[in-house]
């Protein structure tokens, strides 16, 4: 019994210690001409920044992390309503009373007090100047002639942070207008099949707005070193990969 005892312990203790080191998130730092940008890569589509003091959270959700442990936010960007990034219950717990929340109208429909965007429109939301992107699929269906994320429906989000324009794509292909992009500092575009782009499509667009730093996100199962292969002839792009699978 003793043993056995201690083997439920031990196997419980090294579980817990697993659980642990998955709260460790990466983070990264960005030198901008108003301070610092910290990057916090929490999973999947999930980030949280920290900048001039203030916190944003895109797409927030439970199964990424323990939000009753995250900070509040001042920000909350939410790229479009399925519920890998979008989850009432881990926005519950960051938002104050003084949180501003963007969103798409789909969203809108099921949380109150959001400032929606449509693709096309440029805010300033608090400190940050915000544009919201076109997000959609080109070619992944979910059955003949209908995409998983429609064209008009999900935003990307562009924000400007000092002197630096990040680019968080949300759930898209490489439309022509994110080719059609400049000036972009640092840029996540997610790599997943079937929902989103391949390797290819994604280094097909950075290539086109070739963005300073690329980071993949949302990439499942994908082989990350597939890209960074694909764009290592290219000057300017600084691929980094981050643990957001």
């Amino acid at each position: 019994m003793g043993k056995i005892t201690f083997t439920m312990l031990s196997l419980f203790f090294c579980a817990t210690i697993a659980v642990a080191a998955q709260k460790e998130f990466e983070k990264d730092k960005i030198k901008t001409s108003a301070g610092d940008l910290i990057i916090t890569f929490v999973g999947h589509g999930t980030i949280m920044m920290s900048f001039g003091g203030k916190i944003i959270h895109v797409d927030p959700v439970t199964q990424m992390a323990d939000y009753t442990k995250m900070p509040k936010a001042d920000l909350i960007l939410i790229t479009h309503e399925h519920p890998d990034h979008f989850d009432l219950s881990a926005i519950n717990l960051i938002k104050t009373a003084k949180t501003k929340i963007v969103a798409t109208e789909t969203v809108a429909r099921q949380i109150s007090d959001v400032t929606i965007m449509k693709n096309g429109d440029i805010r300033t939301i608090g400190d940050f100047r915000i544009e919201a992107s076109p997000a959609y699929n080109l070619v992944n269906m979910r059955s003949p002639g209908k995409p998983f994320h429609p064209q008009g429906i999900g935003n990307g989000y562009i924000i400007t942070l000092g002197n630096k324009r990040l680019y968080i794509a949300g759930d898209t292909g490489n439309t022509l207008e994110m080719k059609n992009l400049k000036d972009i500092d640092v840029a996540f575009l997610p790599m997943n099949l079937p929902y989103t782009m391949t390797p290819e499509m994604v280094a097909d667009a950075a290539k086109a707005f070739h963005p300073k730093i690329l980071y993949p996100y949302h990439y499942g199962k994908t082989d990350t070193a597939k890209l960074t292969e694909l764009l290592q002839d290219t000057s300017g792009i600084e691929v980094r990969i981050r643990q957001m699978q």
